[in-house]
């Protein structure tokens, strides 16, 4: 078996690899504008996202603090609001345990195509961070699945019960491990640049779960230049 620590990490061109997790809110927003941005400058023949997962609960060996979600909302969202955003509104004991269903889905769907994988990545987004939906329910996944109106849900069911996208998502863990990837979000281009949390300049006050993040700049246009390098001519 190779080592998926020594994987090639430069995306063919048009299109721009994306590691994250979806429960944290720095992702939430690169993902948000990468969307946006690519919108705003019709760009969606040209450039895809290939959605990858840095499982933080397995780096961290925990499933990711309530406390510390919670903490980032309000900060978080005055730098993007249209992403969506509200704090936790169902039953405390609705709140996710974990993500790894949910982006082992994400992995299962770009079987279909990239774009049903960044559909159903960005729904899932907004069902935790606007919706306060479970997203480690598998009925809540295939039901944001059903949303999107790009994925096919009897085959993302089936990937789903055969564990195919499994093996991948222990793959990019390991990767997400390793040197090469620093932090939800990290974007790699086809010219072979990466950018770690484009754009935003971030440090904490306090411990993490107890303190809030603070924000030293933040530089939304990066996400045009990211997209107009990675561009089909």
């Amino acid at each position: 078996m190779s080592d998926p620590t020594t994987a090639d990490l430069t995306p063919p061109r048009g299109v721009v690899t994306v590691f994250s997790d979806i429960w944290c809110s720095f992702a939430h927003i690169a993902v948000h504008r990468l969307h946006a941005t690519r919108a705003r400058l019709g760009l969606e023949e040209q450039v895809a996202f290939d959605l990858r997962a840095f499982p933080l609960e397995l780096l961290n060996d925990a499933p990711s603090p309530r406390p510390g979600t919670d903490s980032e909302v309000a900060r978080m969202a005055s730098l993007e609001p249209a992403a969506g955003w509200q704090l936790w509104q169902a039953k405390d004991w609705l709140y996710p345990s974990t993500t790894l269903p949910a982006l082992e889905a994400v992995l299962a769907a770009k079987e279909q195509s990239l774009n049903a994988s960044e559909q159903l990545d960005l729904g899932l987004r907004r069902a935790f961070w606007a919706e306060s939906r479970c997203i480690s329910h598998r009925k809540v996944i295939l039901d944001v699945a059903a949303e999107t109106g790009a994925v096919d849900v009897d085959a993302l069911t089936e990937a789903l019960d055969d564990g195919r996208a499994r093996r991948t998502l222990a793959d990019q863990a390991a990767l997400s491990k390793s040197d090469r990837v620093n932090c939800s979000p990290h974007l790699f281009l086809p010219d072979g640049s990466d950018h770690a949390n484009p754009g935003i300049d971030v440090g904490w006050e306090g411990a993490y779960g107890i303190g809030w993040p603070v924000i030293a700049s933040d530089d939304p246009k990066v996400y045009e230049d990211i997209l107009l390098a990675a561009a089909t001519e």
